[in-house]
């Protein structure tokens, strides 16, 4: 809500710690630079990078983020254009993207200044919670698998936590690019992981992953060390394996060594032509949000919450 048209309601993170820490504040509207846009915010997609930073982990860390006052954190938003100035958008548009990431967002607030060649036009058919979820996690996927993996019709590709925010855009996007998609998941998300296209499902709490898979070309793991070294063991020799989570250590280094695999840790880059293949697949239908949970602004901490238990199947978004 705009107050004589000159502030704006915005989430502020006063000092690293509980949700209790997130603390609603009005603030004028961010000033609008050269090739941004001004943003009305209509939805906030919540990942766990938003929770370590809230806690005080992660990008806190860096000294030019954490010493930002006021302190806003989030990344990811979809809204409308309400002041331009860009010529890719106008006035009116319904535009989503994650915003400057790894470096301050500022997402969490009624109105947000982004670089407009890191946003892309929402679809029609797509609601501004299916948008503002389809943009972290799936420029994630589709960053890891098309550029740093460069999958193709028939390769063999596991993917770790298939239900969560960037498997289940992950799954989707490896089989629109014809790769054989094997992802692992709790047994109660087997039904949801087959039907985003998955080929396979493997049940991590009941099987052994080098017991239940093998041949495989690529791996997408967003669970950590652990993960990791078991599936060096089911990789074949020169494939790769990138992780969203962890950094290879010494031991991974040297497992891996003994059959050729390379690959690292991956950080996702905020990108409006990125943006743009994610829009033109939600607008064919090859690409869908599960959003499982909605939260009002006022309710940013329960949502914080929620994805700090771990186990969200899809997406937390907060809506304005």
């Amino acid at each position: 809500m705009l107050i004589n048209n000159i502030y704006m309601k915005a989430i502020v993170l006063n000092e690293p710690g509980s949700v209790d820490n997130l603390v609603v504040r009005e603030l004028p509207l961010p000033e609008l630079g050269a090739n941004e846009v001004l943003i009305a915010v209509k939805a906030i997609s919540i990942n766990p990078v938003d929770v370590k930073t809230r806690i005080g982990g992660g990008i806190f860390k860096n000294p030019d983020f954490s010493k930002q006052s006021p302190l806003i954190i989030g990344w990811d938003i979809s809204g409308t254009v309400t002041e331009s100035r860009s010529d890719l958008f106008k006035a009116g548009d319904e535009v989503f993207g994650m915003v400057n990431f790894p470096g301050a967002g500022r997402a969490y607030a009624e109105y947000v200044a982004a670089p407009a060649n890191q946003m892309t036009h929402k679809p029609a058919n797509v609601s501004h919670p299916e948008a503002a979820a389809a943009t972290l996690a799936p420029l994630t996927a589709l960053q890891v698998l098309s550029q740093q993996m460069d999958i193709k019709q028939g390769d063999r590709v596991l993917i770790h936590a298939g239900s969560g925010g960037v498997g289940h855009y992950a799954i989707q996007i490896a089989k629109y690019y014809g790769a054989y998609v094997i992802a692992t998941s709790s047994a109660a998300n087997k039904d949801f992981i087959l039907a985003l296209g998955a080929d396979e499902h493997i049940d991590y709490t009941s099987q052994r992953l080098q017991d239940a898979t093998h041949h495989i070309d690529f791996v997408l793991d967003t669970l950590g060390i652990e993960s990791i070294l078991n599936s060096i063991d089911i990789v074949n020799n020169a494939g790769k394996i990138i992780s969203i989570l962890s950094q290879f250590n010494d031991e991974i280094k040297e497992k891996a060594k003994t059959k050729n695999i390379s690959g690292g840790f991956y950080l996702v880059q905020s990108s409006g032509k990125d943006m743009k293949v994610i829009a033109d697949l939600m607008e064919s239908g090859r690409l869908k949000s599960h959003v499982s949970k909605i939260y009002a602004f006022e309710e940013m901490g329960a949502a914080h919450l929620q994805v700090e238990t771990g186990r969200t199947v899809g997406k937390v978004v907060v809506t304005l």
